[in-house]
């Protein structure tokens, strides 16, 4: 039941921004670089939380299948500059936003906390993203 009320909330969440940007005459796209040039794009930061410390070896082995359905054009954003990482080299750190994962200072100090998988698009499925960090 609660997956039913995530997945009519995230669709009233995109019909209704489509109507009220239409109203102010711009469009809303969830392209993650709509617009070409020198700047990072459009990401859909994911935090989770593991109690797995085989995580992130678990996300490295899988890295192509998740990349594959993180959004359409992704590539694009992920090219190594301004604060992005590149798609085709699975990499983590602490505190690095330069990287895919990001353990946060807090986390790898306690030994616990979350992970940031700052690879997901703009544009992704966040039930399919779920479902491959689950």
């Amino acid at each position: 039941m609660i997956h039913e009320h995530l997945h009519f909330f995230h669709f009233l969440g995109i019909i209704l921004g489509k109507r009220i940007t239409e109203q102010a005459g711009v469009v809303l796209t969830l392209d993650p670089k709509p617009i070409e040039g020198d700047w990072n794009g459009a990401g859909y930061h994911t935090n989770y939380s593991t109690l797995s410390k085989k995580a992130i070896l678990n996300l490295s082995l899988r890295h192509s299948d998740h990349i594959s359905a993180y959004g359409e054009g992704n590539e694009r954003r992920l090219t190594g500059k301004h604060e992005t990482a590149n798609i085709n080299t699975f990499s983590w750190g602490v505190a690095n936003h330069g990287c895919l994962i990001r353990v946060g200072r807090d986390t790898k100090k306690a030994g616990k906390g979350y992970l940031e998988d700052r690879r997901p698009a703009s544009n992704m499925d966040p039930y399919t993203v779920t479902g491959l960090l689950a």
